[in-house]
Parts: C-alpha cells; structure tokens; sequence
C-alpha cells in the first residue's frame, strides 16, 4: 500500500512556508521561518573582528549557533548549557558551513557574522528550516548594514536553501513532517545554492539500504522542493537586485 501523507500532501509538495522579518527588533537581521507547524527564529548579528586564524588577513567570517527550546516538542527537554549534545553541535555546523557557502568573506572585512537559529516549534526539518531562513534573515541583516554604512558593498554572492527529502513505502516524499521523519526507511537533508549545485548532502538509510537508482531519485525530490524555496525567499527579499553578487 502507497504511503498516505497525514497532511493530505502530494509525494512532491513542501509544506507551507513562509517567511516574517523584522521579528525582533534589535538584530540586524531576523526573521521567524514557519515551515508547516515547524518554526525557527533566526536572527543575524554583527561584530567586528574575527578569529584568530583570520587576524590580518582582511577576510571576514560567519559562525552559527542552534537550540531547540524547552516546549519545542510534545515533551519537553532540558535546556542544553555548559555541554551541548552532538546533535546540536552537528546541527549548527551543518548551518554554518551552507551560510558560508553564500558570502564573500574578502567583502565583509574583518567582521563576523552569528547567525542564531532557535527552534520555538518542532514538526521535523528543523536543520533545513533554520539554513533555509538564516539565508533571508542574513540578507536583511546585510541590508540594514549597507543602510547604515556598517559595510561599503554587499558580501552576499549566492543563494542557499536546504529540504527534507525520504523514501517511504520505497518512494520518494518531500519535506518530511514528524510523523513521516519517524518512518521513514532513508531520510536526506540536502542544501542547495541558486544554480541547484549541492553544498551538502547529509543522508542515512535507517533500516537496510537504498538503491543508487533511489538516491537519485530523491535529490530529484529535493531538488524542485529548493526550486520553490529560492522563490519565496526571494519574495521575501525587498531589495534583492541591489543587494546581491550572484555570478
């Protein structure tokens, strides 16, 4: 028997997604990211300076962190503090390395940019959530820095958003809900920049194996799910052809 979404979707269709900045009123950038009843707040900060592997080099860097708040889930968790589980830690250099992958660091200059993703609601696609608004959040924050003369041109030079993609019932479904996340036989969270050239692929099968015939399948999934999402990202971007490098 076909898998039946519980949301009535299409194997092909993404959830509702939508994108709300100005969320918060002192970053630069933020932006509230709701992805079906999956939410992420994600906000963009500035500072000068940089690592020391970077002192002197005139190149800029951005880092990223995420958390899963306490009511974020049906049971709640405990705050992580002094030590952060491997997921977490996993999670936010998963987040940085895509958002790395959109700047020009030579533009940015010796500053660095944190990207905060928190998670207010979890339905499954957190990580892909949270990469695919820190890119909106990062583009306002880099706007109101261009206003405000905090930066002399735009480091941004690509494009990034990432989906869910899984094999249930041996097929191919995209953007994955909980329900779904949890019964899934393979899942995959892939990123993606604004060529549909692969930044990462992250993917495990959690019972058996797949095919290479499957794999294929579902970075095809993936890939008209990101079509989608560099579209409403772009929508929620106001000056989006002043504001970016893209070759």
């Amino acid at each position: 028997m076909a898998w039946q979404r519980p949301d009535d979707r299409l194997p092909y269709e993404l959830r509702p997604i939508s994108f709300h900045p100005s969320f918060t009123r002192f970053a630069p950038g933020s932006v509230l990211a709701r992805c079906g009843d999956t939410q992420v707040l994600c906000t963009v900060s500035v500072n000068k300076g940089v690592p020391k592997f970077l002192e002197g080099t005139g190149k800029g860097w951005l880092t990223a962190e995420y958390r899963m708040l306490p009511s974020a889930t049906q049971k709640r968790q405990e705050r992580e503090l002094l030590k952060l589980s491997g997921r977490t830690q996993e999670i936010q250099r998963l987040i940085g390395r895509s958002l790395r992958a959109a700047v020009d660091f030579e533009a940015l200059g010796e500053h660095t940019l944190t990207v905060d993703a928190d998670v207010l609601q979890a339905d499954a696609g957190t990580r892909t959530t949270a990469i695919t608004g820190s890119f909106v959040a990062l583009a306002h924050g880099i706007s109101k820095l261009l206003q405000e003369g905090a930066l002399e041109r735009s480091p941004l030079c690509g494009q990034v958003a990432a989906v869910s993609v899984g094999l249930l019932d041996g097929e191919p479904f995209l953007d994955l809900n909980y329900i779904e996340d949890v019964a899934a036989t393979v899942d995959f969270n892939v990123v993606m920049n604004q060529h549909l050239g692969i930044i990462e692929v992250q993917g495990t099968a959690e019972e058996g194996s797949f095919s290479r015939t499957q794999l294929d399948q579902l970075l095809d999934v993936a890939q008209k799910g990101i079509q989608e999402l560099l579209i409403a990202q772009r929508e929620a971007i106001a000056d989006w052809e002043a504001l970016f490098l893209i070759n």
